[in-house]
């Protein structure tokens, strides 16, 4: 039978793992499968050529037990209401095992931001807001930008719900330009976490990452990062990355100014100037150490993952690695790193964004990595000491059932306090 790779069947499936090993209360198995709302909201934007066109958008609530809700907002042309189901439950468990006071949401419009001119993308995105603006706020549900969302349209909506409530709330949305209230360090602070995470597992593998051959699938936002940072803070070597129309080798390490010429010039990374043109499949096997998913949902399945060569698989993606497939990288001695560890240093970066909006006190970038740094290597430590504790005890989990176990049994307890079952 073929593995079932709905996005949000997927989550569920992740926690019905972690629920039976940790011995979960029924009762709050059941609360924690399903949001607790999905908002369904269509938005008329009066297009150049004078006419009006609706898009459907959608906001959904995981759950709010520990505090306030987080998410990102997707503008994307096969967004569904499923992967944003999936997106905000992740982001719950995301936030816990950060030990954040958040729960999760999530947010996405059915678009292509690329086919939009400036004023339909301004139009677009005021309309979002004022479309949820009852679901949105400081202390309820706090927005940030996601796949095709930018500091500008996350300052579009600021001051869109500003508007509304009459004055400047600027902690209602996350991931703003730094003049309006956004955070020093925000802005590559996912890809920076991944960054402090990869040190540390580097450490338990006795990787060397001078020496070490990364590959990296996807060539946006975090895998830019992903590739930029690797090289600057520890001189590592990416020998592959990819776009969506395929992927490039050279095995001598590739040339940020190069990829970036063949990116503006051909329409891809594949123009690359001697380099390998490989598949995104023949990226996600190729033989190196270290293999960087930082595209799309669901790209190592029961399908693929025999053939993953790499010693660490560092989820920088969101859902990249199927239910099937985190088994089979376990079973194959291959430490696969989850996405809610591995990204959570941009919902830490919101955080703190968030708190120095609250405060109207500002830090540096340097404070804030620092900050970044401690409680991401927390996590990371607290997540391999559950594993290990499990597996001294005859039980064999994944890091991913480990941080699962983590993240559910806070959020389990915080409703149990409250009286929710």
């Amino acid at each position: 039978m073929a593995e079932e790779l709905n996005p949000f069947k997927i989550a569920q499936e992740q926690l019905d793992q972690a629920a039976k090993i940790m011995n979960l209360d029924e009762n709050a198995h059941q609360i924690l499968r399903e949001p607790f709302e999905i908002i369904t909201v269509h938005i008329p934007v009066k297009m150049h050529d004078g006419s009006v066109k609706l898009f459907e958008g959608f906001r959904v609530h995981h759950n709010n037990a520990r505090g306030p809700m987080k998410g990102g907002i997707r503008f994307y042309p096969t967004e569904t209401v499923d992967e944003v189901k999936a997106l905000s439950e992740w982001m719950t468990w995301k936030c816990a095992l950060a030990n954040l006071p958040f729960g999760g949401a999530k947010g996405g419009v059915i678009c292509n931001p690329k086919e939009l001119t400036a004023n339909e993308l301004e139009q677009l995105s005021r309309g979002y807001i004022r479309a949820v603006r009852a679901f949105v706020s400081p202390k309820i549900d706090i927005p940030a930008p996601d796949v095709y969302t930018t500091p500008q349209i996350m300052a579009w909506m600021m001051d869109e719900y500003s508007k509304l409530v009459g004055h400047n709330e600027f902690g209602t949305i996350t991931g703003k330009p730094l003049e309006v209230g956004g955070s020093e360090g925000r802005n590559d602070s996912t890809a920076m976490g991944a960054m402090f995470v990869l040190r540390e597992a580097a450490k338990k593998l006795n990787i060397d990452l001078k020496t070490a051959k990364i590959a990296v699938q996807g060539f946006g936002n975090a895998g830019m990062f992903a590739y930029t940072l690797s090289k600057k803070l520890f001189g590592a070597k990416v020998v592959a990355i990819s776009d969506s129309k395929g992927a490039v080798y050279d095995e001598k390490g590739l040339d940020l100014d190069k990829l970036e010429k063949a990116k503006k010039e051909t329409g891809s990374v594949q123009g690359y100037e001697g380099g390998k043109k490989l598949t995104n499949e023949e990226l996600l096997e190729s033989d190196v150490d270290i293999l960087i998913p930082a595209a799309i949902e669901s790209q190592i399945t029961a399908e693929n993952a025999g053939k993953i060569r790499a010693k660490l698989v560092l989820e920088l993606a969101n859902g990249p690695v199927t239910p099937d497939a985190d088994k089979i990288l376990f079973d194959k001695g291959i430490l696969d790193l989850p996405d809610f560890l591995v990204n959570s240093g941009g919902v830490i970066g919101s955080y703190f964004e968030w708190v120095q909006n609250n405060e109207g006190y500002y830090w540096t970038a340097e404070e804030v990595y620092s900050k970044l740094d401690t409680i991401i290597t927390k996590s990371f430590y607290d997540m391999m000491k559950v594993q290990e504790d499990y597996l001294s005890k005859g039980t064999k989990i994944t890091p991913r059932n480990a941080a699962y176990i983590i993240a559910v049994d806070r959020v389990a307890k915080a409703m149990k306090l409250r009286g929710w079952y």
